[in-house]
């Protein structure tokens, strides 16, 4: 079996009649090479098939072409039936992606795991760390920020915004849909809020608060955790503080799906004496029964605008933004 040999920089170099400093000035980038030699060289490399040497490139460009998406959950909780981590990794990694750059996923759900995580990004494997689902004033994206390494967070951080970020509109979400319940005539509106340690939590029990506030409503609160099952729980508690509850806002989709649950069981029908209106907008949630009524938040969009900023601070852009807001939208179904 013959093995064919890796073509080096000087076969490229010879085949393209130019020096070997001028190929790798062309294969790094570099813009101060002459249009037709630039061309005569990568018409070389795609004769010859060369690939360059990632380590040595590295040494030449102090890029490692990596990304990292830090998560700080464990586990269980990633690879759970929570849809908002695929839409979220799915949107940074197609970006990341078209930029010829790789993603590399890491979850920090423990103090010890943090640790690893930082070590990690200061020994250089990474060009920059986004960071998503973040919980409280999480110290590691400052720490990182301050030691040089491009970062930027999904969801303003706690504490002040001491990093870039990228968020959806919590509050008017909420507003909205909230609105749209005492438009239609419910006046016993409560609310699953969602964890208090996350700004999404935060935000959406404000908008929740501020929107009853201004109606003259009674509020009714319970929390859970994002998750199904909270939902089936505060579902629970919320019908047996108060029986006569006309409408729900669930600050997701999945404890609006268990908040339906609740309400089946317990003999409820809805949107006739229930309705309920979730926040996400997950596929799942058109099938439901009946289809869930839900403020839609672009996630996808959100881990492609965070990929998207996170080069261009790695690149140096001017005049790049410290906080990107996008935009929510109420989706009308059956359940409101």
């Amino acid at each position: 079996m013959v093995t064919r040999e890796r073509p080096t920089l000087e076969a490229v170099a010879r085949r393209a009649g130019v020096s070997r400093a001028t190929v790798s000035r062309v294969v790094n980038g570099s813009t101060s090479v002459a249009a037709a030699i630039r061309e005569a060289v990568t018409r070389a490399v795609d004769e010859l098939g060369y690939v360059p040497n990632q380590a040595a490139r590295s040494l030449v460009t102090q890029r490692t072409e990596s990304i990292a998406l830090i998560l700080p959950e464990t586990a269980n909780r990633v690879f759970s039936d929570d849809l908002f981590f695929p839409a979220i990794i799915r949107g940074a990694g197609v970006e990341l992606e078209a930029a010829d750059k790789q993603l590399v996923l890491m979850m920090a759900g423990s103090s010890k795991s943090h640790g690893r995580v930082e070590r990690y990004a200061v020994a250089g494997h990474v060009d920059g760390v986004m960071f998503a689902s973040m919980h409280g004033a999480d110290p590691l994206p400052g720490t990182l920020a301050r030691l040089g390494i491009p970062v930027i967070c999904s969801g303003r951080p706690i504490g002040g915004p001491s990093v870039p970020y990228v968020d959806v509109d919590h509050f008017g979400g909420v507003a909205s849909g909230v609105r749209h319940l005492v438009a239609h005539g419910r006046r016993r509106i409560a609310t699953i809020a969602g964890p208090q340690d996350m700004v999404a939590g935060i935000d959406r029990l404000a908008g929740y608060r501020a929107t009853l506030d201004e109606a003259g409503l009674p509020q009714h609160v319970q929390f859970g955790d994002f998750t199904r099952e909270s939902g089936i729980t505060a579902m629970r508690a919320l019908l047996a503080a108060d029986p006569a509850l006309d409408a729900v806002f669930a600050a997701s989709d999945m404890m609006a799906h268990g908040a339906l649950i609740a309400l089946k069981e317990a003999g409820r029908r809805v949107p006739a004496d229930v309705a309920v209106i979730g926040f996400d907008d997950f596929e799942i949630s058109r099938y439901s029964d009946p289809p869930l009524t839900t403020v839609r938040q672009p996630i996808a969009d959100m881990g492609r605008t965070m990929a998207r900023q996170l080069l261009g601070l790695i690149n140096g852009e001017p005049g790049l933004p410290d906080a990107v807001v996008l935009p929510t939208e109420l989706v009308v179904r059956g359940s409101a």
